[in-house]
C-alpha cells in the first residue's frame, strides 16, 4: 500500500524545453558541449561550486556576458500549469500520502522559477510538502542511489509503501533497485494530475 509519493519537479509540475539551452548556448558561439562542461553543470547542480563559478567557468571559457549566459541557462524553464497546483493541493487536503519534492535543480534555475511564478504562487507550491529537496541544497543528485537513501532515511519510509514520479527513466530505474515503486511519467502524453486514473495508486 503506497503512504509516500516523492514527485520530480521539471516536466512534473513546471514545463520544460530541454533543448533550449543548448539551442541557445549555439547563438553564443558554444558549439560542442564538452565532459568538461557537463562535469562543471554537475557539480553546479549537487552545490559542489557557487553560482559566481560557475557562470566564471563559461564567461572564462567563450567570452560571453553573464546577462547572455543566465538567460540560455534558464531558458529551459517553461510555465507551470495552475491544473497541477489545484490537483496537488486536492492530494494535500486527502491526507492520505506524505508528500515529498525530490529535483535536480540548482541556485539559478530556483532563482528563476521563483521570480517568474511570484513568491505567493512558489511558496503555496512548496507548503504541499512535508519536505522540499533540491540537489543543490543537499549535495545528493539523481540517479545516484545516496539521493533515495537520504529520502528514505531521514523520513523513516519504507520503500515499498513509496512512489517516486520522474520524467526520466535513468531516475526511475535506480529508485526502483531499492524497492521503491516508480512511475516514468512521459511530458506530453501523461500529466501528474492523472496520478490515480492511470492506476499508479
Amino acid at each position: 500500500m503506497i503512504k509516500n509519493i516523492i514527485f520530480d519537479f521539471g516536466d512534473i509540475f513546471i514545463n520544460l524545453d530541454k533543448k533550449a539551452t543548448y539551442s541557445e548556448l549555439e547563438k553564443l558561439g558554444v558549439s560542442k558541449i564538452t565532459d568538461e562542461m557537463i562535469d562543471v553543470a554537475y557539480r553546479y547542480e549537487r552545490g559542489l561550486i557557487s553560482t559566481d563559478e560557475f557562470i566564471g567557468f563559461f564567461r572564462k571559457k567563450f567570452k560571453v556576458a553573464k546577462e547572455d549566459l543566465v538567460f540560455a541557462w534558464n531558458s529551459i524553464l517553461l510555465d507551470f500549469p495552475l491544473r497541477r497546483l489545484v490537483f496537488l493541493k486536492e492530494l494535500v487536503k486527502s491526507k492520505k500520502y506524505r508528500l515529498f519534492l525530490l529535483s535536480n535543480t540548482n541556485d539559478l534555475h530556483i532563482s528563476s522559477v521563483k521570480k517568474s511564478l511570484g513568491t505567493e504562487f512558489y511558496n503555496e507550491f512548496k507548503s504541499c510538502f512535508e519536505q522540499f529537496y533540491l540537489s543543490h541544497e543537499i549535495h545528493f543528485k539523481k540517479p545516484d542511489t545516496a539521493i533515495y537513501e537520504f529520502v528514505l532515511n531521514e523520513n523513516n519510509l519504507i520503500a515499498d509503501e513509496t512512489l517516486f514520479v520522474d520524467d526520466l527513466k535513468e531516475n526511475t530505474d535506480a529508485a526502483n533497485k531499492l524497492g521503491i515503486h516508480t512511475w516514468n511519467l512521459i511530458p506530453g502524453k501523461e500529466d501528474i494530475t492523472e496520478l490515480f486514473t492511470k492506476k499508479h495508486i
